[in-house]
């Protein structure tokens, strides 16, 4: 199976069926009018001017901050971007929680997942070296049971899940100094309204952050 992780970048792999990428730049209000009247999903709307200075590292002070410099305007949840070029923020937690790894690792446990025919849901490219997998609401509750069954439960992953309370920036939100949201398994009538179980992905996911980190251990001499 190890031949399947080998290595990937992100350009490499397409990022929407053809037939499906915009020809026009979609703004944040047109996205967050699609998001909440195409599939149900609830917005917020992300401090004014956020998305062009965001700080790599957040204000809220967790290290693993998918919206970094962007949490939500008070009282606009539900709400479409004020602006076209604003911030749009998915609240976790409601209709989908994300399970958010390193890029690398995102990658080649996509490419296996497809590979056995798993029904991964939408996908969340970040320009900050993540990947976001959107997955059924509850997971972050129950992910430490979940690795414990998987036997995941003693390995230093860099896997965390973004559930009640966290908000996840969505396309094209652009995080300051990086770039735009975008997405590389865009949400569709089957995925949208009933995101896959997590326990479908995770212990791909983990195997992969696991082989990941392992390879980043090795020693110069061994890697080459």
């Amino acid at each position: 199976m190890d031949n399947l992780f080998g290595e990937l970048r992100l350009g490499h792999l397409r990022l929407a069926p053809l037939g499906a990428r915009r020809r026009t730049k979609v703004t944040a209000s047109q996205a967050a009018a699609e998001y909440t009247g195409r599939w149900g999903w609830t917005v917020a709307t992300g401090a004014p001017g956020a998305g062009a200075t965001a700080p790599t590292r957040c204000p809220c002070g967790s290290h693993r901050c998918a919206a970094p410099g962007l949490h939500p305007v008070p009282g606009t949840a539900g709400r479409t971007a004020a602006s076209p070029e604003g911030s749009v923020l998915f609240p976790t937690g409601r209709a989908f929680d994300v399970l958010d790894v390193p890029e690398q690792a995102g990658l080649q446990a996509l490419v296996r997942l497809e590979r056995m025919g798993t029904q991964v849901g939408p996908v969340l490219a970040p320009p900050t070296g993540r990947m976001q997998f959107l997955v059924a609401a509850g997971t972050a509750r129950r992910l430490p049971d979940l690795l414990y069954r998987m036997g995941w439960d003693d390995a230093a992953l860099d896997l965390t899940c973004h559930g009640e309370g966290s908000y996840v920036a969505a396309p094209p939100t652009v995080l300051g100094g990086h770039g735009p949201v975008r997405w590389l398994r865009r949400p569709t009538r089957d995925n949208a309204g009933c995101p896959p179980e997590a326990r479908l992905l995770l212990g791909t996911l983990a195997y992969a952050c696991h082989r990941s980190r392992e390879r980043t251990a090795e020693p110069a001499w061994i890697a080459s």
